[in-house]
């Protein structure tokens, strides 16, 4: 496998792309405009500068940048042999354009694969024409520094297509796999995210202050960060996407997003990427 495409050039997009020109492959990133693509590109090289300035990066910044093709439309994907898609965490917007790309790419071994966090991978396979060709590939934020990627094929998901996409995480990425099945949140976010609930559940109410939770979880348990700060990290959006997938497969409580969440979503307090979350940055 030599030729990735990617769809979306923002935090996740980017880091997919990072990683997959660092081993030498040849990378093609489509966003939906110019100016999309322009910020995309210039958190990559942000990204790349760093790695290259602690020497943690092979060969130059330059070098890596060259292999990664910026587009805005979804045909400079035609010859891809793999394609992740990294768009908003929103099942209508992902089923609409895994249609599209089914009809787009001319390899019928093509992988189509999506970097969601919780949407069932067999929603996005049926309304292909190759559902055996469809799986998850599901990266973690940041994508150039966490091993961790998680497989989750569907039932319909060819067992050589998990097998091929393995081998491009592990043998060519160099990252560490694990199988998932295919249910909302998969291995990861079904154990993480209602944990990131209870803790705002916990603010919510008055119990803690959002430092003296999170201090409370990297002192007292050996966190590298509190759940406040790691849901400020994720995305409040995203973090409420989960849930809601969560509770919509499972209807369990404890998936079931708070209101402070919701509100907080609503005002656009999404955390990092907006500046400010449970914190201001």
């Amino acid at each position: 496998m030599e030729r990735v495409g990617v769809i979306g050039f923002g935090l996740m997009g980017a880091g997919i792309a990072e990683v997959s020109a660092r081993a030498g492959l040849d990378v093609v990133v489509v966003d939906a405009d110019q100016a999309a693509v322009d910020r995309g590109r210039s958190r990559l090289e942000a990204s790349l500068r760093r790695a290259e300035a602690k020497g943690k990066l092979t060969g130059s910044a330059d070098e890596v940048l060259a292999r990664i093709t910026p587009a805005t439309d979804l045909d400079a994907l035609a010859d891809r042999q793999l394609v992740v898609e990294a768009i908003v965490e929103d099942e209508a917007a992902k089923v609409d354009l895994f249609r599209t790309l089914d009809r787009t790419l001319t390899d019928d071994r093509a992988i189509l694969a999506s970097n969601t966090s919780s949407i069932p991978i067999m929603k996005l396979g049926v309304v292909t024409q190759r559902p055996e060709n469809v799986l998850g590939i599901h990266f973690f934020n940041p994508v150039p520094v966490l091993k961790l990627v998680e497989l989750v094929p569907s039932l319909l998901t060819a067992p050589e297509t998990t097998e091929r996409s393995r081998a491009f995480v592990q043998d060519r990425l160099g990252k560490q796999a694990i199988d998932c099945q295919d249910r909302a949140g998969f291995v990861v976010n079904a154990l993480l995210v209602p944990f990131i609930l209870s803790a705002i559940r916990m603010y919510e109410s008055g119990f803690a202050s959002a430092e003296d939770i999170d201090q409370g979880l990297v002192l007292g348990a050996a966190h590298p960060q509190g759940p406040l700060a790691l849901a400020d990290l994720i995305g409040l959006d995203t973090t409420k996407a989960v849930a809601e997938s969560l509770y919509e497969e499972f209807k369990e409580p404890l998936y079931a997003a708070p209101p402070l969440l919701q509100r907080m979503v609503d005002a656009g307090l999404l955390g990092r990427k907006s500046g400010r979350g449970f914190y201001t940055y």
